[in-house]
């Protein structure tokens, strides 16, 4: 456990004096040449030689906290336990940072101020999103892909959930997404997300025991949560990194709605052959063929999800201006509208 005066101290420590030394090529062990340093919205990315550290900024929202150096250092934990299970071999343990006397160091004994996930570097040319921009993604490559996520599903206990509660999140989380997109305007836009959501309600009630047995057939597990082409690397045997460490109910689903989530993924950058080969894998080598309209259902949702948190990004500030998001937004509409308009049909 990290000491009073650590956290005391942790907190007197402003995240800029953390960020400018780990910026530093003598911050590191092995002395990198360079050291390349990345913000997101919810951490600091330092991209060395060989390693990447990921540094969680000391924030608190609604729907996760990294507000103390505890609850930082249980999500470091959490981050390389879970995402080992798809990288074990990119995930290599959670490191101090450290005060001395003679200042600020990575590891090694001091006064912990802060903690960070250390793992290998990978080849940035070879993580999904960019092949399939420059085309280079081969079928080898999907049913790669399918085979580690059918042997990871395979591998996973059932999570007990309640049936009714199961379908009421779903309806719960449309309806959210709907608030969001009507309160960005646009009458397109939200009478696209009115329909969609609309098609979304309707399955629900009509072919609530699909849903239910999935829950009985124990179908429901522990997944990644974030299954996006940008978390997925073709270097060998595909790594899936990433993973949603931070809540366990948006990890816990159905490997079909997952591998629905990154099928519609890849059919927003142009490639939906990548997400139907990696399906079939995964019904080739598990022997789960979920009804079609029940991926219909859940592509429809994760795409108004998706136009939802785009919206969001709207009012942050980030690498991509408003109107791409606003862009990304009504793409992802788009395709939420083809898979809803299938539900209507089944």
């Amino acid at each position: 456990m990290v000491s009073d005066a650590a956290q005391a101290h942790g907190r007197d420590l402003p995240l800029a004096c953390k960020v400018a030394f780990l910026s530093r090529r003598d911050a590191y062990p092995d002395r990198p040449a360079g050291v390349e340093a990345i913000e997101t919205h919810m951490s600091w990315v330092f991209l060395t030689d060989r390693h990447a550290y990921k540094l969680k900024k000391p924030v608190r929202r609604p729907f996760l906290d990294f507000s103390t150096i505890e609850a930082r250092r249980r999500h470091c934990a959490d981050e390389v336990r879970l995402n080992r299970r798809l990288a074990p071999a990119v995930y290599l343990g959670a490191v101090p940072l450290v005060s001395t006397a003679a200042g600020l160091r990575l590891g090694g004994p001091g006064e912990v101020v802060d903690w960070l996930v250390k793992m290998v570097r990978l080849p940035s040319e070879r993580v999904l999103d960019r092949g399939i921009a420059n085309g280079t993604v081969e079928r080898r490559d999907a049913v790669a892909i399918g085979r580690v996520l059918a042997g990871f599903y395979r591998s996973l206990p059932p999570v007990r959930v309640d049936p009714a509660e199961y379908r009421r999140r779903f309806a719960a989380d449309a309806e959210a997404s709907l608030e969001a997109v009507t309160a960005a305007g646009g009458p397109a836009r939200i009478a696209r997300a009115g329909r969609i959501a609309a098609a979304q309600a309707s399955m629900l009630s009509r072919r609530a025991a699909e849903f239910d047995r999935r829950v009985r057939d124990g179908r429901i597990v522990e997944g990644h949560g974030d299954l996006r082409p940008e978390h997925v690397y073709l270097d060998g045997t595909p790594s899936i990194i990433d993973c949603l460490e931070f809540d366990y109910d948006l990890r816990t689903l159905d490997p079909a709605d997952e591998l629905g989530f990154l099928a519609l993924e890849c059919e927003r950058l142009g490639a939906a052959w990548i997400g139907m080969e990696i399906f079939a894998t995964y019904t080739t080598v598990t022997q789960d063929d979920p009804p079609r309209p029940l991926v219909d259902f859940y592509q429809s949702f994760r795409a108004l999800q998706r136009a939802r948190l785009a919206i969001w990004h709207v009012a942050e500030p980030g690498r991509h201006p408003p109107q791409e998001w606003l862009r990304r937004a009504d793409l992802y509409l788009e395709l939420g509208e083809s898979y809803a308009a299938r539900l209507a049909a089944a």
